[in-house]
């Protein structure tokens, strides 16, 4: 028997945990006296045990054994025990976050820039940051680890996932050398989650994490006219069946608490079944077909804080000439998750919130000629532009947009319970990092303080030239000309205004979040080209 994958300690509260593993066989996991017998899906076996009566604010190391034999941790392991760190409504909470992270070694030429080789893509964030926890004290380390999107690359795959497509199919029929069935899907996550930097950080620091369009193929549920042009494919259905199921396996119940999974109709079946594949195929497919009943958002409570993570990808509602982040019943359990008395509230989506002023501007133009507004010719040319240069941020769905600003103005104005001290929009996906103070009209009785804080990649930089793109869509000229577009579609002004409170940063980063109760303080460290040290280029208090 072997550990394919695993441990990662996915949820942990004040009381309660879950470990996930993948096997190479049907077997019986424990973990501190509790166990799971494997599931199997297509001839992979998985089981998450659920951990129940650990104390608040305590780490307890653990081992995983697999019908009674220690698999983990190994005898050569090169870092501190792995552990299972609860969490106590009193302390303090360090949440790091961040998003898109390219699996290829670190080490030549994938170390450097991508203008020196275009292999490159710089030294990992989340290496860098293993690499620094390996020195420190426990206490100094993150206690949750927000992955905001892009965990596996289908579209982009590196050249060991690469040789394995090569090896059991013709490269030369779509989808060529990207991701086309489960088995594919199950060497991505073999390959991100294996590399033994990661694999202990996963193993000591919770992670939950949300899908971005990567995880399926770029730009995924852009528009009605994407998905249309998608469906015709051959090769798209296996796809899009392949992602969501191998999803729901790797990432999606380990975002569940133990109550959640006990509950999980669908888990039940699976673990009854002989091969949970069948199974999981049509639930795949009805997900993707029919978006509205399927929700992958989820919440959880980190001591005194509040974090919703909110899909704003898999669940968007495109038909009908309607445009949402959300169906309704999504966005009511939303709305429901915001009410209480938190000291801090994060609302946590894989995409931006606010872009750059200009951006957004150009956004909301974009979709409004999509929609008819200077008729049938222009918008056929701008859907063209939307997929092209990927106009389809929290700022092209303007229903949804406008909705989330009136929750959060709501939240801030003490109406859904006491006011946070802070409520903090946690976003990844554009590959640079920024904060954005936020600012409501003066009829507003705002209390919280209100941000946007944007952090990627942890390992996929933009060039040269792209940087330059991204910097001239953040001057103020830009704002102007989005300004006018957007007048000149019809479309209003947004209800709140925001500015960046420091310049964007590139490069690999990852940002992290230091609570300490109605107190919090927002960093972001970067690396440097061929280095392991982290260079902090933010330090804000946000409260």
């Amino acid at each position: 028997m072997k550990l394919v994958l695993g441990p990662l300690v996915r949820y942990a509260d004040e009381h309660e945990a879950t470990v996930w593993v993948e096997t190479d066989g049907p077997c019986e996991v424990e973990v501190l006296g509790h166990s799971a017998r494997t599931f199997h899906v297509e001839g992979h076996h998985y089981a998450i045990v659920c951990i129940g009566g650990l104390e608040p604010g305590t780490a307890t190391e653990y081992e995983v054994r697999l019908d009674g034999e220690k698999h983990w941790p190994p005898e050569d392991l090169e870092f501190p025990p792995s552990a299972i760190r609860t969490l106590k409504r009193t302390d303090q909470v360090k949440l790091a976050f961040g998003s898109c992270r390219v699996s290829v070694p670190n080490a030549p030429p994938y170390d450097q820039t991508r203008d020196h080789d275009e292999r490159g893509r710089e030294v990992d964030a989340l290496y860098a940051l293993t690499l620094r926890m390996r020195r420190e004290p426990r206490e100094a380390w993150p206690h949750v680890l927000l992955l905001l999107g892009d965990q596996v690359y289908a579209d982009e795959v590196s050249p060991e996932t690469r040789e394995f497509i090569r090896s059991r199919r013709d490269i030369d029929e779509p989808p060529g050398e990207e991701i086309a069935d489960f088995e594919e899907y199950t060497r991505l996550y073999r390959e991100a989650w294996s590399e033994a930097t990661f694999r202990w950080l996963a193993s000591t620091v919770s992670t939950p994490m949300i899908f971005d369009d990567h995880d399926v193929h770029d730009d995924w549920n852009t528009s009605r006219p994407w998905v249309d042009a998608m469906r015709q494919n051959e090769w798209w259905n296996e796809r899009i069946v392949a992602g969501l199921m191998s999803y729901w396996i790797y990432q999606h119940l380990g975002n569940l608490s133990p109550r959640e999974l006990h509950d999980d109709e669908l888990l039940q079946r699976v673990k009854a079944a002989d091969d949970a594949g069948p199974l999981l195929r049509q639930f795949a497919f009805r997900a993707d077909r029919e978006a509205a009943g399927t929700r992958w958002s989820f919440h959880r409570d980190l001591g005194s804080t509040r974090l919703i993570v909110m899909d704003s990808r898999a669940g968007r509602m495109l038909e009908d000439g309607r445009r949402a982040m959300f169906d309704d019943t999504e966005w009511q359990w939303i709305v429901e998750q915001t009410r209480g008395d938190f000291d801090h509230l994060l609302l946590a989506t894989s995409l931006p919130v606010l872009l750059a002023p200009g951006m957004h501007y150009v956004e909301a133009w974009n979709e409004a000629v999509c929609e008819g507004a200077w008729g049938g010719a222009a918008a056929r040319v701008s859907e063209h532009v939307r997929q092209l240069v990927d106009l389809e941020h929290w700022s092209a769905f303007g229903e949804s947009f406008a909705r989330l600003a009136d929750l959060i103005e709501k939240v801030a104005a003490g109406e859904h319970g006491s006011a946070p001290a802070s409520i903090v929009a946690l976003s990844g996906d554009v590959h640079h990092a920024y904060l954005a103070e936020v600012a409501f009209p003066r009829r507003a009785r705002v209390k919280s303080a209100v941000y946007q804080a944007v952090c990627s990649p942890f390992r996929n930089p933009l060039g040269t030239a792209e940087r330059t793109v991204m910097r001239a869509a953040a001057s103020k000229p830009m704002e102007v000309v989005g300004r006018a577009l957007a007048r000149a579609a019809g479309v209003a002004d947004p209800p709140i205004r925001w500015r960046f409170a420091e310049k964007q940063t590139f490069d690999n980063q990852f940002a992290t979040l230091d609570i300490d109760g109605r107190r919090a303080v927002m960093r972001i460290e970067r690396t440097t080209p061929g280095e392991t040290d982290l260079e902090e280029t933010l330090n804000r208090r946000l409260a």
